[in-house]
């Protein structure tokens, strides 16, 4: 497949401006961490963690929405849902743990982001926030409306990102304002994402037809394409490009259940490791408070 998809070119397989944006980002993080830090008060930097961990989302980032599994994403619906388990999963969670403290206060102290903020990640709003926009989402209607146009792909995108990130904060609670949720209540949260997460997949995987048109139907497909491939070279291919069969030897069918399963799969893993480091903090922390034994006082 590698070879075959060169026909699209460098711009499609590699995005040089969203490069550009990722690399932008990049550095803005550094001048706000690093020399711009004290403008904005007596913050410390970063530690190399979490330094790490931002720097890895931006590599991320540019992996599924800059690299050639973004070109993958409008040709089969397995490399959607590998992208879409990055984008939404991995990719906030890092990001989320990568920004210092003191800008996520700085945030909070903003009226209308704070307020915001405080409103959207109540446990409950957070969770039906993302995996209602989730679901509805991968409705064959609205999924193949995504794909119909560059600003609404984009414009979904970025909600669905914006949900992401919300859906998180509540587990990963950046400064101690946002921390709403004792472990008990971190472990039942993750349980029920792993729950409303559900229905979409099982819609993907047990489906015996083809559901999205992007996938299934020669113009909608090249529509879907033109989000990432340049006009010109569509047009140009567009007479040898029959639909995905071009590119993959899986049906339409199978592949959409293959996406649907791995969707599933990531997310698990996803969880599982949220799951195991929570339970492990928490059972560190009742360790911590355990009180000493009396020593024994020598008569």
């Amino acid at each position: 497949m590698w070879l075959d998809i060169q026909i699209f070119g460098f711009r499609a397989l590699w995005s040089p401006y969203f490069l550009i944006f990722v690399i932008l980002l990049g550095t803005a993080y550094y001048l706000i961490i690093g020399p711009l830090r004290r403008k904005f008060g007596d913050n410390d930097k970063p530690t190399v963690k979490q330094q790490s961990m931002f720097y890895i989302a931006l590599l991320l980032l540019y992996f599924v929405k800059g690299a050639p599994i973004d070109l993958l994403s409008h040709i089969t619906l397995t490399a959607h849902m590998i992208q879409m388990a990055i984008y939404l999963l991995v990719f906030p969670m890092l990001m989320i743990k990568g920004i210092p403290s003191w800008i996520w206060e700085k945030l909070m102290a903003t009226p209308f982001v704070g307020a915001v903020l405080k409103f959207l990640t109540k446990p409950l709003i957070s969770l039906l926030l993302f995996n209602g926009l989730f679901s509805i989402y991968h409705i064959p209607a609205v999924f193949n409306f995504a794909k119909s146009a560059p600003m609404i792909h984009t414009g979904i995108s970025i909600v669905l990102l914006i949900a992401a990130f919300i859906v998180w904060i509540p587990l990963l609670a950046p400064i101690k304002e946002l921390d709403k949720l004792q472990p008990l209540l971190k472990i039942g949260y993750i349980f029920a994402n792993s729950v409303l997460i559900t229905p979409a997949c099982v819609l993907i995987i047990f489906a015996s037809e083809p559901l999205y048109a992007t996938y299934s139907q020669g113009g909608a497909w090249l529509q879907a394409l033109s989000l990432c491939v340049p006009q010109d070279v569509l047009q140009g291919l567009a007479p040898q490009l029959s639909g995905p069969e071009t590119f993959i030897s899986l049906s339409t069918v199978y592949d959409q259940q293959l996406g649907g399963i791995i969707m599933k799969i990531m997310q698990e893993i996803t969880y599982g490791i949220l799951l195991g480091s929570i339970i492990f903090s928490w059972f560190k922390g009742e360790s911590n408070t355990i009180d000493p034994l009396p020593s024994s006082s020598k008569t």
